[in-house]
């Protein structure tokens, strides 16, 4: 009998949140953490992620995943102007 799987396998690995503008030290902690994977935007406290679905923007809050396969995935949070 063939299992049917409901969710994909967890592929837990790393994350980090990305910081407020004015924190220069974990903001160069994810840079490294980043490398080749990442982009600066104009917008402040922002970073673009290069993920398998394509080209995500974190924000401040927002969790950089580094999956066990070895993509990045960006988890948003909640900011006031989206509600």
């Amino acid at each position: 009998m063939r299992v049917i799987q409901l969710h994909p396998p967890f592929d837990h690995g790393a994350a980090l949140r990305v910081p407020p503008a004015h924190d220069r030290k974990n903001w160069a902690v994810l840079w490294q953490w980043l490398g080749d994977e990442a982009r600066s935007v104009a917008e402040a406290a922002a970073v673009q992620v290069l993920t398998p679905e394509g080209p995500v923007v974190a924000h401040t809050g927002d969790w950089i995943v580094l999956s066990h396969s070895g993509s990045f995935h960006v988890a948003h949070t909640l900011r006031p102007h989206d509600a």
